[in-house]
């Protein structure tokens, strides 16, 4: 599948200059100075050179003045879609987020200008009904089964690790990852697991193989869905995983566990109550849920979850990363599910993403072979190094959040 077979492929609006260019540079200048924690080299078109802050250099080389008017007409959108459209760069992406990430908070409150220029164009926040789920997940998920092994490790796992240390593979840290889950939720041989969101099947491979569990997996991604069943069937496990290709909110049974890796962030705002709805009439009495999430800190989930954001228009449509406040509310309200024990595990996101973009470089001569283009590469490139700098400075947080119901008796035992 090339880029240009996607569906909804989204291109973003041509900049438009003038006075609106000469805004967004006046603006820049007067927050700039004000930088901490190291200083930005900016390069312009004409060779100039503007130097803002103090401490270890991160140069950024400007090359169409396009990038100011982006930022005048797009706000936070424009620095995203001016790099995919290759009009700047920087020596080191990761560092440059970085130096941004731990300088936007107190920006926020110096500059309320900047805030409301660069979040000028209020979030959708659409409903997540079942159609556009299934459309929202083949736009990533079902770019193709080629491209994901390239990057990612053995085990097929596209979720945080957790590192015992830096020497270890990455295939060993997703493994560590998945155990942690099955030792959440107690899972043994009398257990019948549903995973909502299963990805290429690495979890119920462990769960079953490991732990002896038979696990039903759901995804709507007929990609995933696919490769999972072949890596099943490889195992020899297909008496004990069933992978179906359905919707978490129209599937029935009963479960004495549950799981959820990084899914809920996928299905919007307003869907969270839903899940947790879902997951209360799954779930058998008794029963415990452990559902790992990336969350964005309290104190910035209101202006998130308004403003527009890059990831969420041009990566992963639909998307809403929660709080855990958010989570907790949406569950109070729709189910009798409780948090009974959170651990954070988002210091590992920073490495796992790290590796999976030197991976990704490493393979561009593959990925290019995939069919997809430069656009495609630029766009995965801000996607993961923005990321990666997002967890390295806790600007986003990654846990494990372990469910129960009131009057659980089984959590009083070994």
């Amino acid at each position: 599948m090339t880029v240009l077979e996607r569906p909804s492929v989204r291109r973003e609006p041509p900049p438009r200059g003038g006075a609106l260019e000469r805004l967004a540079i006046s603006v820049l200048e007067q927050t700039l100075p004000g930088l901490e924690h190291g200083t930005l080299v900016v390069e312009l078109p004409d060779g100039a050179a503007r130097r803002f802050g103090t401490g270890p250099e991160v140069r950024m080389h400007v090359r169409s003045r396009n990038l100011f008017r982006r930022l005048a007409t797009r706000g936070k959108l424009g620095l995203g879609e001016s790099y995919t459209a290759g009009e700047w760069e920087a020596d080191d992406l990761v560092a440059l987020f970085t130096l941004l990430l731990r300088n936007a908070h107190e920006a926020t409150r110096r500059y309320p200008r900047l805030t409301t220029l660069m979040n000028a164009r209020p979030r959708l926040n659409r409903r997540n009904g079942l159609f556009r789920a299934r459309r929202n997940i083949r736009y990533h998920y079902d770019l193709g089964n080629d491209l994901f092994r390239l990057f990612l490790d053995e085990t097929m796992t596209y979720s945080c690790a957790v590192f015992e240390d830096e020497a270890e593979t990455l295939e060993e840290a997703q493994l560590r990852k998945l155990r942690l889950v099955c030792e959440k939720l107690r899972l043994g041989p009398g257990d019948h697991m549903l995973e909502i969101g299963c990805g290429w099947g690495s979890l119920a491979l462990v769960a079953a193989g490991e732990y002896g569990a038979q696990v039903t997996g759901l995804t709507i991604s007929a990609e995933q869905a696919k490769l999972a069943q072949a890596r099943v069937a490889a195992a020899g496990l297909a008496d004990r995983v069933q992978i179906v290709e359905e919707d978490y909110r129209a599937h029935e049974g009963r479960y004495t566990k549950l799981a959820s890796i990084e899914m809920i962030e996928a299905i919007g705002e307003r869907e969270f109550p839903t899940f947790f709805a879902a997951a209360d009439r799954l779930l058998a009495p008794g029963g415990l849920a452990c559902i790992q999430t990336i969350l964005v800190p309290e104190d910035r989930y209101d202006r998130y979850r308004r403003a527009p954001d890059w990831i969420e228009r041009y990566v992963f449509p639909g998307c809403l990363i929660p709080s855990l406040a958010a989570l907790s509310s949406a569950m109070a309200r729709s189910s009798r599910l409780m948090i009974h024990d959170v651990e954070e595990i988002g210091a590992g996101y920073g490495e796992t993403l790290g590796r999976w973009r030197v991976a990704f470089h490493e393979r561009l001569a593959q990925v290019r072979a995939l069919g997809y283009d430069d656009r495609f590469v630029r766009t995965w490139d801000f996607y993961l190094a923005f990321c990666e700098a997002a967890f390295r400075t806790r600007a986003l947080r990654d846990a494990q959040l372990v469910l129960t119901r009131p009057f659980n008796e089984t959590l009083g035992r070994s």
